[in-house]
C-alpha cells in the first residue's frame, strides 16, 4: 500500500491538555498537534497561536472559560503558518500581533501556503467553512514590542530566523516564562520546510540565554523546570543539525534530492522516527535543506502542486 502524503492518513482526534506554566499563564497542548498559549492580565487574556480553523479555536476558548472570564483582548501569531493563524477570527480580538517579517509573508504566500496546508493536513482544518479568510494583523513590529496586559508586562521579539524569517517569541518577565512557537518542539519534529537551517541554532542560543523556568513550545508537552526546558531546546537542536548536515555533504558533490532524503533518514530515522508528525514533516525538510545547502537562502513558496511534485520525487 502507498503511504499516504504527509498526514492525510491522520484522522485521530488528539487529547486536549492545559498546563499552568506560571501564575495566569498556560499551554494548551494536544498531543502533537499546534499548540496555543494563554496569558492572563489584570484585566483581560492574550492568546498565543490562534489555531487553523474557528471551530478548532473554540476548545482554546472551553479551556480559557474554565480558568477566567476576562475578555480577550490581544491575539499574538508567531509566525505565518495556516495551521497557527486561520482561527484567529473566533477570539474576537481587538488586536492581532505579528512581526513586519510575518506579515509580508501572508501578502507573499498566505494563500499558497493555506491551499497547501488545507492539502496536507485534512483533520486540522475541521470547519475550515468558517474561516472568513486570510488573517491580518492589526499590529506589527520590527525587532520588539511590549504589550502592558494591565500590570503585567509581556515582551513580543524577533531573536532571529529560525522556523520561519519572521518568528516571534513572547516572554512574560514576571513569571520568567516564555512562548516560543515552532522554534522549540517536544518530542515533536520540527516542520523545517520554511526554516533556515544555518540560523536556527543561534536563535535557539538567544532564547537558552533568558535562562526560563517554563517553556510553551510549538507542539508537544509544556516545558517546566531548567531541566526539561534545557533538554528540550537542546533536542531541537540536535533535529535541525541531524538533518542539515547530511544534505550539506550530498548537494556539496552534486547528489539529488533522493540521495538527501536517504542520508537524512539514515541520520534522522534512528533518533526521531517516533516523534510526532516525524513523517509528516520529513520530505518538506529534506527539500528546504537542499535548497539551502545549494546557496538559495529564501525558502521557495510551497504549493499544493509543489507539495505533489516534491512527494513524487521522493518516491520514486
Amino acid at each position: 500500500m502507498a503511504k499516504a502524503f504527509a498526514s492525510q492518513g491522520d484522522t485521530t482526534e488528539k487529547n486536549i491538555s492545559f498546563t499552568e506554566v506560571g501564575d495566569g499563564l498556560y499551554a494548551f497542548t494536544a498531543e502533537g498537534d499546534p499548540n496555543s498559549g494563554v496569558i492572563i492580565g489584570d484585566e483581560s487574556v492574550m492568546i498565543v497561536e490562534a489555531q487553523a480553523t474557528p471551530r478548532l479555536a473554540n476548545k482554546v476558548i472551553e479551556c480559557v472559560r474554565s480558568v477566567t472570564d476576562k475578555p480577550i483582548s490581544h491575539v499574538v501569531l508567531t509566525h505565518y503558518h495556516a495551521v497557527r493563524v486561520l482561527g484567529a477570527s473566533a477570539y474576537g480580538a481587538q488586536q492581532i500581533i505579528m512581526s513586519d517579517k510575518a506579515r509580508s509573508m501572508v501578502v507573499e504566500r498566505g494563500q499558497e501556503d493555506w491551499d497547501s496546508e488545507f492539502q496536507r493536513f485534512p483533520r486540522l482544518f475541521e470547519g475550515h467553512e468558517s474561516i472568513p479568510g486570510l488573517t491580518w494583523p492589526t499590529t506589527t513590529f520590527s525587532d520588539k514590542m511590549t504589550v502592558y496586559l494591565g500590570n503585567r508586562k509581556v515582551d513580543i521579539m524577533h531573536l532571529g530566523r529560525a522556523h520561519t524569517a519572521g518568528d516571534a517569541v513572547i516572554y512574560v518577565p514576571d513569571q520568567n516564562v516564555m512562548f516560543t512557537g515552532d522554534i522549540v518542539e517536544y518530542h515533536s519534529a520540527c516542520y523545517c520546510g520554511d526554516g533556515h537551517f544555518a540560523d536556527w541554532g543561534n536563535t535557539l542560543d538567544a532564547i537558552k540565554a533568558y535562562n526560563v523556568d517554563a517553556i510553551a513550545p510549538g507542539r508537544g508537552d509544556a516545558l517546566v523546570g531548567e531541566k526539561m526546558v534545557n533538554a528540550a531546546i537542546e533536542n531541537t537542536r540536535d533535529f535541525v543539525s541531524s538533518t542539515f548536515k547530511p544534505v550539506q555533504k550530498i548537494a556539496a558533490r552534486g547528489g539529488s534530492l533522493k540521495e538527501a532524503w536517504d542520508a537524512v533518514r539514515a541520520e534522522c530515522d534512528p533518533k526521531f522516527a517516533d516523534y510526532a508528525i516525524y513523517e509528516h514533516c520529513l520530505p518538506f525538510n529534506v527539500a528546504r535543506a537542499y535548497d539551502e545547502a545549494r546557496g538559495l537562502d529564501t525558502p521557495r513558496i510551497w504549493t499544493a502542486e509543489r507539495d505533489m511534485d516534491m512527494w513524487n520525487q521522493l518516491q520514486g
